[in-house]
C-alpha cells in the first residue's frame, strides 16, 4: 500500500438501512478522493439491532451498536467504521480513534404523525414515542398531558409502529429521516429550543484503529473543521458529565459569527427539573467551552440527577 493512495479499504457498518446509507456514503467521498482504491463494506448485524423488547438505557448503551464492528477493525476484517457520531462512547479507549467526523446533517430531532402537525395539536392522554430519554424528559417538560412511550427498533420499524396506530405521534432524529428518503414524513422540525439535540446528532463518525496513522491521513480530507469543533464541544460536556443513555443530556453547538455557541441540559427522566447552560466563545477553544458547561450544569446540582439514575 503506497503512502500517498490506499489500494483497498474496508468499511465495517451495521447492517440496517440508515447504517447502509451512511457506510455507502462515505464510501462515495472515498471513491472520489481515491479512485483507484477498492472500498468495499462489511455487513455486521450488533448487539444493539438483535435486543429490541427493552429500551438502550436497560441493556447497556449506545456502545451496544459498534463492538462488534470495533471487533472487526482489532482483528484486520476491516480498516474503518463508520457511526452515527451520537452512537460513539464519548471516552473512546485506545487502540481506537475517532479519526474524522463529517459534515452535519439536519441535527435537529423531527415530529412524524399522521394526525397532527405539532405535538400542540395532541390531545391530553395521546401516546408519543421516542428512543430516547433526552427527548422524553424534554417531552414531558413541555408537554405532561401526554404519554410518552418507548420506541426500539428500526426506522422503517417505528414508522410502521406508528403507522398501525400503537403511537399518536413519534419523535426522531431528522436526519435519519432525510437520508432514507423519508423526509416527506416529517411534519414538523423541532426547534432546539423544544427539543435540544444530542451531542453529535446528524454527524458522522469514522473510528479506526489509532495505530493507523496512514489511514488516518487519507481520511482527513473528509473531516468538517466546523462539525468537528462544535461536536468536540457537545460531547466535551457528555463526557464530563459521564454522560450515558441512562441520562437524559443533550448538547448542541453552532458557529455563529466566528464564535461557537454551546447549550447543554441535563433532566430528571420524568421533565419535572431541567438544568440549562450556555456559553459562547472561541472555536478553537471548543472543548474547553464544553468543560466549562459541564462544570456550570454541575454547580446547578446536575451531579444529583446523574448519580442517582447511574446507580437506578
Amino acid at each position: 500500500m503506497s503512502a500517498s493512495h490506499p489500494k483497498k479499504l474496508v468499511i465495517a457498518t451495521r447492517a440496517s438501512r440508515l447504517a447502509l446509507w451512511q457506510a455507502r456514503h462515505v464510501q462515495a467521498r472515498l471513491l472520489a478522493l481515491y479512485p483507484q482504491c477498492q472500498v468495499e463494506l462489511l455487513e455486521m448485524t450488533t448487539r444493539g439491532d438483535q435486543i429490541l423488547d427493552r429500551t438502550l438505557s436497560k441493556v447497556g448503551g449506545k456502545g451496544l451498536f459498534i463492538k462488534e464492528l470495533e471487533t472487526a477493525l482489532l482483528d484486520g476484517r476491516a480498516d474503518l467504521a463508520v457511526h452515527s457520531l451520537k452512537d460513539v462512547p464519548v471516552d473512546m479507549q485506545q487502540p481506537f480513534a475517532l479519526a474524522a467526523v463529517l459534515e452535519r446533517a439536519d441535527p435537529h430531532d423531527a415530529l412524524v404523525s399522521n394526525t397532527v402537525s405539532s405535538l400542540g395539536e395532541l390531545a391530553a392522554g395521546a401516546v408519543v414515542g421516542t428512543s430516547s430519554l433526552r427527548r422524553e424528559a424534554q417531552l414531558r417538560t413541555r408537554y405532561p398531558h401526554l404519554e410518552v412511550k418507548p420506541l426500539r427498533g428500526n426506522l422503517d420499524t417505528r414508522l410502521a409502529k406508528l403507522d398501525r396506530g400503537d403511537y399518536s405521534a413519534i419523535v426522531l432524529a431528522a436526519a435519519g429521516l432525510q437520508r432514507l428518503g423519508l423526509a416527506e414524513r416529517i411534519r414538523a422540525i423541532l426547534p432546539a429550543d423544544l427539543s435540544l439535540p444530542a451531542a453529535g446528532q446528524g454527524a458522522l463518525g469514522i473510528e479506526t484503529l489509532d495505530s493507523r496513522t496512514d489511514l488516518q491521513q487519507w481520511l482527513a480530507p473528509l473531516a468538517s473543521p466546523e462539525t468537528t469543533a462544535c461536536t468536540l464541544a457537545e460531547r466535551a460536556v457528555s463526557k464530563a458529565l459521564g454522560g450515558s443513555c441512562q441520562v437524559p443530556l443533550a448538547a448542541y453547538a453552532v458557529i455563529d459569527e466566528g464564535q461557537l455557541y454551546l447549550r447543554a441540559l441535563v433532566a430528571e427522566p420524568d421533565g419535572s427539573r431541567v438544568l440549562q447552560a450556555g456559553i459562547r466563545g472561541a472555536v478553537a477553544q471548543a472543548e474547553s467551552l464544553g468543560v466549562t458547561v459541564a462544570q456550570d450544569l454541575l454547580g446547578q446540582g446536575a451531579d444529583d440527577i446523574l448519580s442517582r439514575l447511574s446507580v437506578s
